[in-house]
């Protein structure tokens, strides 16, 4: 932590415009990952409480490719940090070559994006429903037969207009989508009658693990969880140190687990299935697997790697 009496910068991308801040006595710690700072350049909402040379507005922007990898910097060699879906939005605050520097609107991540992924918000229609499937198919005609445009994965928004004449399918942009494959943005959805959370990670069972991952086409632990939640109306943040802070509410020793249950180890988080199965995207398996949660906790090389246990509300 450092004492300043710094007066910073603003820069507006290529505005003129130029104001002054000024920081007085300890500079607040942060967390990296979910405050947009960069040591040159930062987040103009975060004047006067982190000090950096130059502070900017952010741009609105959202995700036009079906997903599109967050880096921890700008490029492809760098590791991958989170993902970004289609319809989703993110606010911008500089582009660095063909990299775009920002933070994710759902979970305030920070990182780079492929800056051809991106396009502004005004140009982009919001958003009204999500897929829910493990993927969905854009049809070129409202028709199982016609041709497809794209592919977008479980957790990918897009906005949808009329009904077809034969009811199977909404109007999706230039595009149609299946109506079993989309819910709306906000609705929770039941799978005869058991716990939603769960029913969704049971349709990604056999996705393969990746890292960063948080799509149908691939997760990791923390990715998993996250979407999941999403698809049922909840937030919750993207890595599995924040989830087990913020989400659910502990349970005592004497609590057996039931379906819905999230389980926390070092690193690593899944979701239970029912009393004894956990749902988890492992690096073991390399895929997302319902496996016993005894072998889970035996493959760690402590006695009691469990970190928290928690109850969804």
């Amino acid at each position: 932590m450092r004492n300043m009496n710094i007066v910073g910068d603003m820069k507006t991308g290529d505005m003129a415009a130029r104001a002054k801040f000024s920081l007085h006595g300890p500079e607040e710690d942060f967390d990296p990952r979910t405050t947009a700072h960069r040591g040159d350049l930062a987040d103009i909402a975060l004047a006067g409480k982190l000090f950096a040379p130059h502070y900017a507005e952010t741009m609105p922007m959202r995700c036009a490719a079906p997903k599109a990898m967050i880096r921890k910097q700008g490029s492809k060699n760098h590791v991958a940090v989170s993902e970004l879906l289609h319809g989703e939005d993110f606010h911008m605050l500089d582009v660095v070559g063909d990299w775009a520097w920002g933070y994710c609107d759902h979970d305030n991540y920070v990182g780079y994006v492929p800056v051809h992924a991106l396009q502004h918000q005004r140009k982009t229609a919001q958003p009204t429903h999500l897929i829910s499937a493990r993927a969905a198919l854009i049809f070129i005609e409202p028709d199982v037969k016609a041709g497809v445009m794209k592919r977008l994965p479980m957790g990918a928004k897009l906005a949808c207009g009329t009904l077809s004449d034969c009811g199977n399918f909404l109007q999706a942009g230039k595009g149609f989508v299946h109506v079993r494959h989309v819910q709306e943005i906000g609705a929770k959805p039941v799978f005869d009658g058991k716990n939603n959370t769960v029913g969704f990670a049971e349709q990604l069972i056999g996705a393969p693990y990746l890292w960063g991952g948080r799509s149908g086409d691939g997760l990791d632990c923390s990715g998993l969880v996250q979407m999941v939640l999403g698809l049922t109306g909840q937030s919750a943040p993207r890595d599995a140190d924040q989830q087990m802070k913020a989400v659910g509410t502990e349970l005592s020793k004497d609590d057996d687990l039931k379906r819905g249950d999230l389980v926390f180890f070092p690193d690593h988080v899944g979701i239970m299935a029912d009393d004894s199965e956990i749902i988890h995207a492992n690096i073991h398996w390399m895929q997302v697997c319902a496996e016993p949660l005894g072998d889970v906790v035996a493959r760690f090389d402590v006695d009691s790697p469990i970190s928290s246990r928690k109850r969804l509300s």
